[in-house]
């Protein structure tokens, strides 16, 4: 990271951010080169291990480019806020950010969609006790990335 000067290295503090976040977005390759999608997320700490858990449609590019990847990056950032200057190049922009890479893989076992599917909810809810047509989760894709690596800075 060029900036140490506005790194984040608590760990704490870096599940912080992500938790203050309400969009991730994970990016695949095709033969064209980057694929970038927003998704609504989950998440889950698990013995100093971060997982994301997204949700979507069984068919489309996103699905086929995962099918055919075992690693994609995502990035997600929060707490804009435009700082005014007096010239252009005093202008600048408040923010934090979490980027990184991981292990992402379409989870078939409906437990595990289950619990993805909890993960998201109780990213965007207080309740945690939700439960899901067996039908629903049955026609539905549950992606988990395991996060390998990441970073996080504030500005």
């Amino acid at each position: 990271m060029r900036r140490k000067d506005r790194e984040v290295t608590s760990y704490e503090k870096m599940l912080e951010i992500v938790e203050s976040c309400d969009c991730c977005r994970i990016g695949l390759v095709d033969e064209d080169g980057a694929y970038i999608v927003p998704l609504n997320f989950g998440y889950e700490e698990k013995d100093g291990e971060l997982i994301l858990y997204f949700h979507g449609a069984k068919e489309g590019k996103k699905i086929d480019l995962i099918k055919d990847q075992a690693t994609a990056s995502f990035e997600m950032d929060t707490k804009h806020e435009l700082v005014e200057g007096n010239v252009p190049c005093a202008y600048s922009y408040l923010f934090r950010s979490v980027m990184g890479k991981g292990k992402i893989e379409l989870l078939e076992d409906y437990q595990e969609k289950v619990h993805g599917l909890l993960s998201v909810m109780a990213h965007y809810s207080d309740k945690t006790d939700w439960s899901f047509p067996e039908k629903m989760v049955n026609s539905m894709a549950v992606i988990r990335l395991t996060v390998r690596e990441w970073s996080c800075k504030e500005h």
